[in-house]
């Protein structure tokens, strides 16, 4: 996970060889929006990140195209991934949601999903759904009235 303070530091580490430079980060605060009187009306408490892909150190390119996935249109045409948070009502409070979020995001992709097995079902249990879809068939043929005229 990313370290108490990961705007202290240099890089930000994510995992063991997997960190971010803080340079490759660029921040910008808006106003926040919705409910929440003057602090919402005259503070820029809303964080918005961009951190281009190839910038993430050692990321392979397998991890970079499921990041690419998983991050959807958060992706820019620019090859960068955009978040942004206003949940809460400090700047800093959003800043440090949007490192706990990206550094989940870059985490899931780093991790490599299990090949599918492949199995075949059991003749048990072939027998169990054919037993099956004929009971409900003779339900449902009794169900039919026998005289249609």
């Amino acid at each position: 996970m990313a370290s108490s303070d990961p705007f202290s530091e240099a890089l930000i580490d994510l995992a063991p060889g997997l960190r971010i430079p803080r340079s490759a980060l660029q921040w910008q605060f808006a106003r926040g929006g919705g409910p929440g009187g003057q602090n919402v009306n005259k503070l820029n408490t809303r964080a918005q990140v961009w951190l281009a892909i190839d910038q993430i150190q050692g990321l392979s390119p397998a991890a970079q195209y499921r990041l690419r996935t998983l991050a959807g249109a958060r992706l820019t045409q620019q090859d960068q991934l955009h978040l942004s948070s206003d949940i809460h009502r400090s700047q800093e409070q959003n800043r440090q949601e949007l490192i706990n979020r990206l550094s989940k995001l870059i985490l899931s992709a780093f991790r490599e999903p299990r090949p599918r097995r492949k199995t075949k079902p059991t003749r048990a249990s072939k027998t169990r759904r054919l037993d099956s879809k004929r009971r409900n068939s003779q339900t449902k043929s009794q169900r039919r009235s026998a005289d249609w005229s």
